[in-house]
């Protein structure tokens, strides 16, 4: 029934909708207000911190009008959705003042990212550092001209006139790629105008704080064969504070930088003549990955997992069974071809473990069965993605498949998650999160298309995370191609997440390697195979444990544990006892015999980041004692050899961290 308030303005011509609010309570507006007005009319605070509102679960500007009823959210800056329509409109502005101080500037695009905004320019200047000034200042300039943004629409024909009038040629390639009947949309703020599908704020004004971080080239729609641009990359934040604080934390990203600390600490070298994407592990680093995947191994042995060793290589056809050629191709390298056969260098190893199930007749006594590999593979990774030993070319793959009977399903995720968080208390994680990944329904050339396999799998997964007690949140789109997967987000040090366990739930493979067992009633059934990566890559795992330590690794895994240095030439005989000794106990140990004084030795060793240094001088010897001096809390004092072997064999048995 409609109320009275209703009847008497649709009595004087004026139509209210409904408009549902996130916290559920339903106001009604005069049609054809805009989200800004709704804003006000909740508040003028809300208004004031408005960036967007999200109408039905799509984004919009705030001047976008509602004409009927429907569900409502006001996004501020603290909203992902805030975030990136604010970093949107001030990548406009930065363009703006590029137009300005360089006029025969060509326009790329200039998307939000996930911190912050770039913009992409082909222009006669080499954007320097004064330059950079410059545009800042400029854009600082812009904001307080506090122009009003418009948006508009044009046709196809108008919207290719007005940008090739205007010399972007850039824009008119894009309008032209796009399929017929495409909205074309257009920003405007005072004589600057954008091909844009939006959102974005209301005026140049709301942007507060501006910040230029860096620049770089890029291919224009990152093809190599294309032109390099001129990238810019900013930020901006609509207090002060939050910039300084963005600023901090980018200034502690470059000290914790694994590129830097692995060529400080000798760990990795890469080589133009190696190949880019392809690093050298140097000793240090190849102990703490040898340690590494002793470490794992050992763990997953005592469980009963079974290794093995298979090929880089395989025939194309193994890949085309698997379903991995279909939609895993563009990332593989290429086809090599040799006498009658096509081989590829694998992307996974999971196809050669089917084969491996496959190789003899399994009975449902023999089930689970848990095949592990340290196994190299390789991505054909664009030399623009690479990143030190976070994003390689080839990684060694800390993987296994589980095959196991439908009863067993639970028992066996539950294993594979013990496993997991006994791993990241041996390496202090504490902040994570368990994220259950699921396909895109709307994207389905992406997966494997059978969607009574994928409700199966994604529901048994949901239950068994749930009767597991496991806190998790769902993500669309995250899903491998064959089925759902328990993804673990660990937090960084510096505040980004990042996956490294997953364990993955797959009705597909074992079906399309035709996979059985004999099951109780002496008939065929299939398994069911569990996919699952504790460290994942090696490489990756490196990388994010010397970001997080800032190279500093627990005495267990650091590649020398104790640095021996003798204060005298005298001291050196006692101090090459010493190092036999520890040697013979498997401590990773070095003496620093050099003719230099104790204080450049000590200050050294402590920029190594080795976990101890022995002093050895007059007192010492007399005493048979070592002068201990730990890396994090600086001199501990004498103690006999047998008391530091038992101090530091404690912190390696028990996974003693040195945070």
């Amino acid at each position: 029934m409609q109320n009275k308030n209703s009847k008497d303005y649709k009595e004087r011509g004026i139509f209210m909708i409904k408009v549902e609010l996130k916290d559920g309570s339903i106001i009604e507006v005069e049609e054809g207000k805009s989200i800004l007005d709704v804003a006000k009319q909740i508040s003028q605070g809300l208004a004031r911190m408005a960036m967007v509102g999200k109408v039905d679960g799509e984004v919009k500007d705030l001047r976008f009008e509602l004409n009927k009823d429907c569900k409502l959210e006001i996004l501020t800056f603290d909203s992902i959705e805030g975030k990136k329509a604010y970093w949107h409109t001030t990548s406009h502005i930065m363009a703006q003042a590029v137009m300005r101080l360089f006029p025969d500037t060509k326009f790329a695009i200039g998307p939000a990212i996930d911190e912050g905004f770039y913009y992409d320019f082909d222009s006669s200047a080499t954007f320097n550092d004064e330059d950079k000034e410059k545009i800042e200042a400029e854009m600082k300039k812009i904001i307080k001209e506090d122009l009003p943004i418009e948006r508009f629409e044009l046709p196809r024909s108008e919207a290719i006139k007005l940008m090739k009038d205007a010399g972007e040629d850039y824009k008119v390639e894009l309008i032209e790629d796009l399929p017929e009947g495409e909205v074309l949309s257009f920003y405007k703020q005072g004589e600057f105008t954008d091909l844009c599908a939006g959102p974005h704020l209301m005026s140049t004004g709301k942007v507060k704080c501006v910040k230029l971080l860096s620049t770089s080239g890029a291919y224009w729609r990152g093809d190599e064969k294309n032109k390099m641009l001129q990238r810019i990359y900013a930020i901006s934040f609509p207090k002060a504070s939050l910039l300084e604080e963005h600023l901090a934390k980018l200034e502690e990203a470059k000290q914790r930088d694994h590129r830097k600390l692995g060529k400080d600490l000798e760990l990795f070298m890469t080589h133009k003549l190696v190949g880019s994407g392809l690093p050298m592990y140097l000793p240090n680093g190849a102990t703490v990955r040898r340690l590494l995947e002793r470490y794992i191994q050992d763990k997953e042995i005592r469980m009963g997992y079974k290794h093995v060793y298979t090929p880089s290589l395989a025939n194309v056809e193994l890949y085309k069974t698997s379903g991995h050629w279909d939609h895993y191709k563009e990332d593989m390298f290429p086809v090599m071809k040799m006498d009658n056969e096509e081989l590829v260098l694998r992307p996974m190893n999971c196809p050669h473990h089917m084969l491996i199930f496959k190789s003899k007749m399994r009975s449902y006594k023999d089930l689970p069965i848990r095949i592990g590999e340290l196994a190299h593979v390789f991505r054909y990774e664009d030399s623009g993605t690479v990143c030190g030993i976070e994003r390689v070319r080839e990684m060694c793959q800390n993987d296994a498949h589980l095959f196991v009977r439908p009863d067993q399903i639970k028992d066996e995720v539950g294993k594979v998650v013990k496993l997991i968080l006994d791993v990241y208390k041996d390496f202090g994680f504490k902040d994570y999160k368990f994220r259950l990944s699921l396909r895109d329904k709307n994207d389905k050339h992406k997966y494997f298309d059978d969607d009574e396999m994928w409700d199966k799998a994604e529901s048994q997964l949901r239950e068994i995370l749930t009767e597991l007690g496991l806190d998790f949140y769902e993500a669309e789109g995250e899903a491998a191609f064959y089925g759902p997967k328990l993804d673990v987000q660990l937090k960084s040090a510096i505040g980004h997440d990042v996956t490294v366990s997953t364990c993955q739930l797959d009705f597909l493979l074992p079906q399309r390697f035709e996979l059985e067992y004999i099951g109780e009633d002496g008939k065929a059934h299939r398994p069911v195979v569990i996919h699952r990566a504790i460290l994942g890559s090696s490489d990756r795992f490196i990388s994010f444990l010397i970001e997080e330590t800032k190279g500093v690794f627990p005495t267990w895994l650091a590649p020398t544990q104790v640095k021996i240095l003798p204060i005298a030439d005298s001291h050196k005989e006692y101090a090459k006892k010493v190092r036999e000794a520890l040697m013979l106990k498997g401590i990773r140990t070095e003496l620093d015999d050099r003719n230099e004084k104790i204080g450049y030795k000590i200050r050294e060793a402590q920029l190594e980041k080795v976990p101890y240094m022995l002093i050895i001088g007059n007192k010492e010897m007399e005493n048979e004692e070592v002068g201990v001096r730990s890396h994090k809390d600086g001199d501990i004092g004498a103690m006999k050899l047998n008391e530091f072997v038992d101090k530091i064999k404690y912190e390696v048995d028990n996974k003693i961290n040195n945070k």
